[in-house]
């Protein structure tokens, strides 16, 4: 089992329960920090002094309470901690359950977990890391399993969150025409604009762009 484990992780009742829960399972050394920055410091300065952590476990989200930070949440930590780390084991444990937002951690920060924070979190979070260490494998909640479907995968970019981004803000596709052409982004014309969020509308079922802009706050888009 992993000996040495961080957990970021800002609120002190959710501390004390995975650290009850964790406990059952015979790791070494666990540690706590509720700040981002500070977290991603304890990491480094572990691995100087010769003795690194196997697994690291954070939230998504962290309440501000005016002391600046670099990084502004858990999402900024994990690609921070993934880029500096390539093979130190993630587990996310979020109350977070946005498809998009679990897709992007797993394919663009290769978390090796991710735990919905439910009135089951800390015995799923158990089993994560259970899973994990005897079998190199990923895991999800159930909850959260659609998000990695294949059926479910959306393969878009930045230019489609663009379009997406306009549509929320009422704008015509001429004007989102215009605002391509000032980023310099291309494909530009407004037949252009109109044949991609024609294929948008398509690939989420939306029936019109209002729709589309729902579906895509509910996926965690915009």
């Amino acid at each position: 089992m992993f000996q040495k484990v961080l957990i970021a992780e800002d609120m002190d009742f959710i501390n004390s329960g995975i650290k009850a829960e964790l406990s059952k399972l015979n790791i070494g050394k666990i540690d706590f920090i509720q700040y981002c920055d500070e977290a991603l410091l304890k990491l480094k300065r572990a691995h100087l002094d010769g003795c690194p952590y196997d697994l690291l476990i954070s939230d998504l989200s962290f309440e501000e309470d005016g002391k600046v930070q670099q990084l502004k949440g858990g999402e900024d930590l994990v690609q921070a901690v993934r880029k500096a780390f390539p093979t130190l084991k993630i587990v996310v444990f979020s109350i977070e359950d946005k498809i998009f937002t679990i897709q992007k951690l797993f394919e663009s920060f290769k978390i090796n977990g991710y735990v919905w924070k439910n009135r089951d979190g800390l015995r799923e979070l158990k089993q994560a890391l259970q899973k994990i260490y005897n079998t190199e494998s990923i895991y999800i909640s159930p909850h959260c399993a659609r998000a990695i479907a294949k059926s479910n995968v959306i393969e878009i970019g930045d230019y489609d969150l663009f379009l997406i981004d306009c549509l929320s803000k009422g704008y015509a596709q001429e004007q989102i025409s215009l605002e391509l052409q000032e980023k310099k982004w291309t494909p530009s014309s407004v037949s252009a604009v109109e044949k991609r969020l024609k294929f948008l509308k398509e690939h989420f079922n939306a029936n019109n762009p209002a729709h589309l802009v729902a579906i895509a706050k509910d996926l965690g888009l915009v």
